[in-house]
């Protein structure tokens, strides 16, 4: 039985207790959702749930005499051995042993679908992520991103989104400006401008330029030259990182050509002919406080030209003319101003702040040897996304990155990344997979075959511990989704392999010498490759590699 078959359990007693008479629904009131979670101590049950205590209000009975009435349903109902009433109304409900076991053939029946849904069918979603400047490599921070970014859309896809991945590419502006003016001084063997960029890169891109149009010094407007061409080197310098990195992006969306077709332009327009902008100081400002802003925003500078705010506001209405339901923000840990400004921008334009969410990812750092690692050799103090691969691999940057809330800063330990034992997360959980490629090899040597289950026979401690961290795999999917947390995801695939290990150690799949191969074998061999199958379904959505061999 799976949680998802147990929390239909739980509902239809509920529901039928309501027909029944056995409890009454309060005017006004509807039945909750039921939901079931795995008991921090197994001594409660396999599963629990809160139903009783919610019902209360609605029922206006107290929420032991509530779960009173649901222990007696949920007892009567086939796969179920036992249910206690906990604390001050905690349903504890215990399967027997047939009941549990049917969840490993349920997996492998599953295969890559098992803990997909179709929750989010019919929602469009447009992510948009990394999105760094063409003016250097991707940094460490974009790097994070890139990584989380990309498994969220995974995430969100496996219970059944339309996802749009996309990179909005900041090529209109005094950046660019900068980048162009520090390539020409590069090429010219000049000292970097005070505002400039640094780093071995700058001269690197200098040379392609160089190569590419030696003519480029002598040009009419040589910085405009090194512009044009150095930011098309560097877009195809951060895609082809990224490539490499595991990730691919939908649409590359270029922010001049908001610009060049005249969007930014009509839609200021609009807003002035609606009022939503006014003027004040020699510039034209948005009416943002009117929508939750800490303050009015400058869209239109007193000299004339545009503010970034000024394309963002063509950005959303594009994304949500292209078909977005909702629109997703993933910035840096300098961008908490924008929560409320991307908001307001959508209010203002008539459409819902809700469509609109902003993710805040905080810094990384790389500890080497117990020591901050701050040196690029191309890009000056700036770790870049190339230093990571390089130092641990791509499924270790990846995973390592992703194993984290974005809420919180993080250290990378280049040492434990690199180490192949268990102190290293990301090794701890392929390794799980490639011993169940292993035990899977040697069944098949042994003569272990997959004809014969018997649920019952899964009885083993740890076999009820492995069985409990599969069956919580789709709700915690669900809940990475729900609360744009892919490193939920990660995290119980710790725990899985954990439980995995310690019933490699407990419970054999093949037969020792003098033994022959018996029920019990074929059905651990089911629970072997139930867990083979979780293990590469998380990993698939953490863009990790599940290996079949280390």
């Amino acid at each position: 039985m799976t949680p998802e078959e147990l929390t239909a359990v739980v509902s239809a007693c509920l529901r039928e207790a309501v027909t029944q008479g056995e409890l009454s629904l309060l005017e006004g009131t509807e039945l909750p959702d039921v939901k079931v979670e795995r008991p921090k101590n197994r001594d409660h049950g396999d599963w629990a749930t809160n139903i009783a205590m919610q019902l209360t209000k609605k029922v206006g009975k107290p929420p032991r005499e509530v779960a009173a009435v649901l222990q007696r349903r949920l007892q009567a109902h086939d796969g179920v051995a036992s249910v206690d009433i906990a604390g001050p109304g905690f349903l504890n409900i215990t399967l027997d042993t047939a009941a549990a076991g049917e969840l490993a053939r349920t997996v492998v029946e599953a295969g890559r679908d098992y803990g997909r849904s179709y929750s989010l069918a019919g929602t469009t979603i447009n992510l948009e992520f990394v999105s760094a400047n063409p003016t250097g490599p991707i940094h460490l921070g974009g790097t994070r991103w890139a990584a989380v970014g990309d498994s969220l859309a995974r995430v969100f896809q496996s219970q059944g989104a339309d996802v749009t991945r996309e990179y909005y590419f900041n090529d209109h502006g005094a950046q660019i400006d900068r980048f162009a003016s520090s390539l020409l001084a590069a090429a010219r063997h000049e000292p970097t401008p005070e505002d400039g960029y640094g780093g071995a890169y700058i001269a690197e891109i200098a040379d392609r330029v160089l190569a590419a149009n030696p003519d480029a010094l002598q040009a009419e407007d040589p910085q405009e030259a090194f512009r044009a061409a150095g930011v098309d080197f560097m877009f195809g310098d951060i895609k082809e990182s990224l490539r490499e990195f595991g990730v691919e992006f939908d649409v590359w969306f270029h922010e001049n050509s908001l610009f060049e077709d005249g969007a930014v332009e009509t839609l200021l327009e609009q807003l002035k002919s609606q009022d939503s902008l006014y003027f004040n100081d020699g510039a034209w400002w948005l009416r943002s406080t009117d929508h939750g802003d800490d303050k009015d925003r400058v869209v239109i500078k007193s000299d004339g030209n545009a503010a970034y705010i000024a394309g963002d506001i063509a950005y959303f209405k594009n994304k949500r003319d292209r078909g977005a339901d909702l629109c997703i923000y993933m910035l840096g840990a300098d961008h908490h101003g924008y929560v409320a400004r991307l908001k307001a921008v959508a209010a203002s334009l008539g459409d819902d702040p809700a469509k609109v969410e902003v993710m805040i990812g905080q810094m990384v750092n790389l500890v080497k040897d117990g020591v901050a690692v701050r040196m690029s050799k191309r890009a000056g103090t700036v770790v870049t996304m190339e230093d990571l691969v390089g130092a641990v691999g791509v499924d270790a940057a990846r995973y390592a990155l992703t194993r984290y809330s974005v809420d919180s800063n993080i250290d990378i330990d280049l040492d434990l990344l690199v180490k192949r034992s268990n102190e290293n997360p990301v090794f701890y959980v392929q390794y799980a997979h490639a011993r169940t490629c292993a035990v899977d090899r040697n069944a098949e040597a042994a003569g272990v075959t997959r004809d014969g289950f018997d649920a019952s026979l899964l009885s083993h401690e740890t076999e009820g511990e492995l069985l409990a961290a599969l069956g919580a795999y789709p709700s915690v999917v669900a809940e990475a989704a729900q609360l744009r947390e892919p490193h939920r995801v990660a995290r119980h695939l710790e725990v899985l392999a954990g439980a995995y290990h310690r019933w490699y150690a407990a419970c054999r799949v093949t037969p020792l010498a003098d033994e022959e191969v018996s029920d019990t074998h074929r059905t651990r061999l089911w629970l072997n490759d139930a867990t083979r199958q979780v293990l590469a379904n998380g990993l698939e959505l953490l863009g990790v590699s599940a290996p079949e061999r280390m």
